[in-house]
């Protein structure tokens, strides 16, 4: 990373840049140490054009073991498309375990997602995070307008960094739309979950994840029972709320 690096000064100048720009920017940056975190939906556009821009990507994917089908075979598609490795990150046994031994396979039903998600996703994250110096994500901001309208284009991740190490954070999507995300996969025909083909939009466990109906918001299809400002997972909560 070069002396001049300033995140603000940058997310500022890159604000209205492609998401090519920024992945350039990217790797200028980080090399082979930036990391592209693949969820399984329609972040295919994010490993495609990082992809074009460095054929030895890194990117990684969080199995909760609680994934689609679908998911898990899209997943493999995508590896073979790109003849890529894509690193499967799982929650530690240590903890999922007794966790699911004390309340059972759907307590986030009664109590709320958040514990389930601690265990099955945000420990793994910060896991894999803690090996890296950046990474890049596929959050845009109509994804949640919520919660997501004042994602950056580039950020120090307050969630996952420490005072021994900043950890950066790209989203190069940030500003493109659904409908140009869609574009983007039909006009080059690019792999995705076949879950989107039966009304899933945003994608997650499957339990906790259901199709949306004709002019609902793709968020209304994650955790439906709960109280709707709160459809975040954590994997990306401690920025937003940084923000709010």
């Amino acid at each position: 990373m070069s002396p001049s690096f300033d995140v603000a000064e940058l997310a500022a100048t890159y604000a209205t840049q492609s998401a090519q720009d920024i992945l350039k920017l990217a790797f200028a940056e980080f090399g082979d140490d930036l990391w592209i975190s693949f969820s399984g939906a329609e972040d295919v556009v994010l490993v495609d054009m990082a992809w074009k821009i460095n054929k030895n990507v890194k990117v990684f994917s969080l199995d909760t073991g609680r994934l689609h089908p679908e998911t898990y075979r899209f997943i493999d598609q995508v590896r073979e498309h790109y003849k890529i490795e894509i690193e499967l990150v799982s929650p530690d046994h240590t903890k999922l375990e007794p966790f699911v031994k004390e309340k059972g396979l759907f307590s986030f039903y009664k109590d709320g997602h958040g514990e389930c998600c601690g265990i099955r996703k945000i420990e793994p994250l910060r896991r894999k995070l803690s090996t890296v110096s950046a990474w890049a994500t596929g959050q845009r901001r109509d994804q949640s307008p919520g919660t997501r309208s004042q994602v950056a284009v580039l950020e120090i991740d307050s969630a996952f960094s420490t005072p021994e190490r900043p950890l950066y954070k790209f989203n190069p999507l940030a500003q493109m739309t659904s409908e140009e995300i869609w574009g983007y996969i039909r006009m080059l025909e690019l792999p995705y979950n076949s879950l989107h083909e039966r009304g899933f939009i945003s994608i997650g466990c499957e339990p906790c994840t259901r199709a949306v109906l004709p002019n609902q918001h793709e968020r209304e299809g994650r955790w439906w029972w709960e109280e709707a400002t709160q459809k975040e997972c954590g994997l990306h909560a401690g920025n937003i709320i940084k923000k709010a």
